[in-house]
């Protein structure tokens, strides 16, 4: 596992971020994305939420990691079962979360995510790196049934540059 990958990608996806929000005009971050119920605005925080999401994951994969594989499988199954609560929760977190962390506070929270992020990766032993845990697939296509520490890690850079491409930013739509 070469972890500088996975810094280098977590460095593009903050630089990419920083030029989205330098460039869009209050009209762009208003206009409807591509394909979600979000507008620009709410997009890029869900974009940025990723990367939230992942510092909350990373001690449950390192606990169900220890734990028998069964640990993680029913919980994963849990929160399948709750999928459209979840969804519904997903939605309306970015409506509030976009009013909270506007354009002008978006990007330092990302800069503070992202350092915590490093930090944490480059502190990883590798054996941890490796640990396991079930993860819930209806509540997002990139998560697979099983992923490892490192999977978890490159997740909200898969997400970011997923949903990047549903902005319509600079007149796009």
């Amino acid at each position: 596992m070469d972890r500088e990958v996975i810094h280098e990608e977590m460095r593009r996806a903050g630089a990419m971020f920083h030029r989205l929000l330098d460039s869009a005009t209050a009209e762009d971050l208003r206009r409807p994305s591509d394909g979600t119920r979000w507008n620009n605005e709410q997009l890029l925080y869900h974009m940025l939420f990723g990367y939230m999401v992942v510092r909350a994951l990373l001690p449950m994969v390192r606990l169900f990691g220890r734990l028998p594989p069964g640990a993680s499988r029913v919980w994963a199954r849990a929160l399948d079962a709750a999928t459209r609560p979840f969804d519904v929760v997903n939605h309306l977190g970015s409506v509030a979360g976009a009013r909270v962390y506007d354009r002008r506070r978006m990007g330092a929270k990302l800069d503070r995510t992202l350092a915590v992020l490093h930090r944490r990766l480059e502190a990883e032993p590798d054996a941890a790196l490796a640990r396991t845990m079930a993860f819930p697939t209806r509540w997002d296509p990139f998560f697979k049934d099983v992923m490892t520490l490192e999977e978890v890690y490159r997740y909200p850079t898969r997400h970011f540059d997923f949903h990047r491409a549903q902005l319509t930013l600079g007149g796009r739509s």
